[in-house]
């Protein structure tokens, strides 16, 4: 189910203004986050990322294609490993 249109998407504050300060002082540096429901703004495209995965930091470049999806989309939190079943010995 996605958020109300009314609402508008979400965006972590503290993020928010990381990135902004990142902007304005020209620092490059990846922004650590573990806020994986946020949504990706325009404001966010060129910036590096480091978002957790519950396991370790997941490292993103933001394009203008990821705009209005969100942070966790692009750091997988579950390893697939394959079934179980028909493996021969």
């Amino acid at each position: 189910m996605t958020r109300s249109q009314k609402k508008g998407p979400f965006v972590h504050e503290k993020l928010y203004r990381k990135v902004m300060q990142a902007k304005d002082t020209g620092v490059n540096t990846p922004i650590r986050t573990w806020a994986r429901r946020c949504t990706i703004v325009p404001e966010f495209v060129g910036r590096k990322f480091e978002i957790h995965n519950g396991n370790r930091f997941i490292p993103l470049f933001v394009t203008e294609d990821m705009v209005g999806h969100k942070l966790g989309e692009f750091a997988l939190s579950r390893t697939f490993r394959g079934h179980s079943g028909g493996r021969k010995r």
